[in-house]
């Protein structure tokens, strides 16, 4: 399968190195040299020197007639002139970066149906959405939902004094519909049996039905964590205005600070209990002032990596490390080492929309890929399709690799915790925990003969 990647960004490099790593047949193109070096250096991808929304590139032998073209520059209008004219060009499906909220909230569908994208993809509002999620879910590192919400993944980060701690899961009584799908310990991924333990420091995986998930949520929220009323937003881009929006609708007074008047008052116009300050996030007497060692949570949304990182240290200290940190990065090598010196949770933008493509590309009954610690796991949610390896035998006798867990499925509206004896059948949603670098070997099971 060929895919045309337009823009060789942080977002589009990002893009091209998942799908060169799934041994798709990937094209760069960006009409700055400068920004293809990375992709052509590092990247088993073929780069192209050229105007992406031009009609002489889209004729070109390696574009013309790909299977998907992915626009994600800097420009939604570029991104959706390249969307029209690669159909026109033979090119079956396209995904566009669309970064102006009103088009994603007013103008979605004409878009769709006018401009021939079959994928909107906007990283901001996407990192907004599963911020709040996470933030509306006590002592969770993650949250997504599957199969229309009717299973709930839960990480969370096992304490040195919990009582999960040191016993071995075949001991563990979960609650009934819930499963301990993955531990990641020391860069490992563990998919757990019975004799594991879970140890302090581990990311811990849970999943299964969401009010049970709630309901089990509760035993890692430690006793003198503070219910979430008071949410620092530190940058009123993007992503900080829809997040403080999605807060402030749901009852959080929020306060944001940027140092761009015209953002402040855009951000102002959006609240109806929030505040918006135009300041300088640095600038301890501000943050002080702002009552930050009372904030529930700090978000950092700059577009500075560095910078929010010291925001979040700042945070943590003024607190007396008590409140909770929050740091979304653009670069994906810097998730691991935020954590390290404390930050609560931090988040890659590029990771979260790379998710969507994913899904994307693959098909052939996958409906969401969602990464998980830098990209090294996934939870997948894939359709069981007539004629799948899987289809009609039980779990025990199919010999799925090690490197991969079915840990829930959906048949006729019911959601279900698999065992060796479950058999699945064509139609079933299924969700599966896999060692990324074993996907493709693990979909196969999934998929019918093509």
């Amino acid at each position: 399968m060929r895919i045309i990647v337009v823009g060789a960004g942080k977002l589009g490099y990002s893009i091209a190195e998942l799908l060169s790593k799934e041994q798709f047949d990937v094209v760069v193109i960006d009409k700055d040299e400068s920004q293809l070096e990375a992709a052509k250096n590092t990247l088993d991808v073929l780069t192209i020197a050229a105007n992406g929304a031009s009609p002489i590139t889209m004729d070109d032998p390696d574009v013309r007639d790909a299977d998907i073209l992915i626009a994600v520059t800097a420009s939604d209008e570029v991104n959706m002139v390249a969307c029209v004219l690669a159909k026109k060009h033979g090119i079956k499906h396209t995904i566009a970066r669309i970064r102006d909220m009103k088009f994603m909230s007013e103008a979605k569908d004409y878009l769709k149906k006018n401009f021939d994208i079959d994928v909107m993809l906007n990283p901001e509002l996407i990192t907004a959405n599963e911020i709040n999620r996470i933030l509306m879910t006590p002592a969770a590192l993650d949250v997504e939902d599957f199969a229309h919400g009717k299973i709930r993944l839960f990480e969370t980060k096992i304490q040195r004094k919990s009582s999960l701690a040191g016993i071995p899961l075949k001991d563990i009584q979960l609650p009934k519909g819930v499963l301990a799908g993955m531990i990641f310990r020391d860069h490992r991924m563990i998919i757990p049996h019975g004799d594991d333990c879970f140890q302090p420091h581990d990311n811990a995986y849970f999943i299964g039905i969401p009010e049970e998930i709630e309901k089990f949520s509760q035993k890692f929220v430690q006793r003198d964590a503070r219910k979430l009323h008071r949410v620092l937003i530190i940058g009123a881009g993007r992503a900080g205005r829809a997040l403080a929006q999605q807060l402030d609708e749901q009852g959080v007074h929020v306060k944001v600070i940027d140092q761009d008047r015209e953002r402040c008052q855009l951000m102002a116009g959006m609240l109806t209990n929030g505040i918006a300050i135009c300041g300088d996030g640095t600038d301890i007497d501000l943050l002080v002032e702002e009552d930050v060692a009372h904030a529930d949570v700090v978000v950092c949304l700059t577009e500075d990596d560095k910078l929010n990182l010291m925001l979040a240290l700042l945070a943590r200290h003024l607190s007396g490390n008590k409140t909770k940190t929050v740091v979304r990065v653009s670069r994906n090598e810097y998730v691991e080492l935020m954590e390290k010196v404390g930050v609560n949770i931090v988040l890659s933008a590029r990771l979260l929309s790379a998710s969507e493509v994913l899904a994307f590309a693959r098909r052939g009954g996958v409906v969401s890929v969602s990464l998980l610690e830098g990209a090294k796991a996934e939870a997948v949610e894939v359709i069981v399709q007539e004629g799948a390896p899987v289809a009609g035998k039980k779990l025990m006798e199919v010999n799925l690799p090690r490197e991969c867990l079915v840990c829930a499925y959906v048949r006729n509206g019911e959601a279900s915790i698999p065992n060796g004896h479950t058999v699945l059948q064509p139609g079933d949603r299924t969700i599966l925990f896999i060692q990324t670098r074993f996907s493709q070997q693990v979909i196969k099971y999934f998929k019918g003969k093509e």
